[in-house]
């Protein structure tokens, strides 16, 4: 992007990335900090799915220093029965409300529909982040459902945004129960 570039996470963020999930500010929309053991399993899983999917969550470098301010990209995730791909983004927090989480996440979505040839693609955001409702938004994300999530034991609402790749025919679904 023009302030960005993102990449694969390596074996050698593993301070960066436990440095964001051990954050409250960060995390705050999981009600939860992780331990040192679930900072492994995520970076474990990016690093899985680079290998199974050639995508999952990225590295957000910042191109004038080269500091890394968050993590944004794509992973396949179960939902109600179906497989979907979900966009998902964290930022450091001081360098949230500075447009960058806009700017990977449509690169991310610019990625799936232009390289992968996806077909529509979700993201799940807390009902009370406004910031990332707006992200969603800019992103040309319709909510299509609202529903709860279970995490450790608290039950979290959260609204489903999809958006249709505009280069296929029918991309302008009106409802949940219609595909892309």
């Amino acid at each position: 992007t023009e302030r960005l570039y993102l990449r694969q996470l390596e074996e050698k963020d593993y301070d960066f990335v436990r440095e964001m999930l051990q954050d409250e500010r960060v995390v705050y929309a999981y009600e939860h900090t992780f331990s040192d053991k679930e900072v492994r399993v995520w970076l474990d899983a990016q690093l899985a799915r680079y290998q199974s999917y050639g995508f999952g969550l990225w590295a957000v470098v910042l191109k004038d220093t080269e500091d890394m301010i968050g993590q944004a990209g794509l992973s396949r995730q179960r939902w109600k029965g179906k497989q979907i791909l979900e966009l998902g983004y964290l930022f450091k927090d001081n360098f949230r409300h500075k447009g960058y989480g806009t700017e990977a996440a449509l690169a991310c979505r610019d990625y799936a529909f232009r390289a992968l040839g996806e077909k529509e693609i979700y993201t799940k955001v807390r009902w009370d982040n406004e910031a990332s409702h707006r992200v969603a938004r800019n992103l040309g994300m319709e909510k299509i459902q609202e529903f709860i999530i279970r995490y450790y034991g608290k039950s979290m609402r959260h609204d489903l945004y999809r958006v249709c790749n505009p280069d296929l025919p029918f991309a302008h679904a009106r409802s949940e129960a219609e595909s892309c």
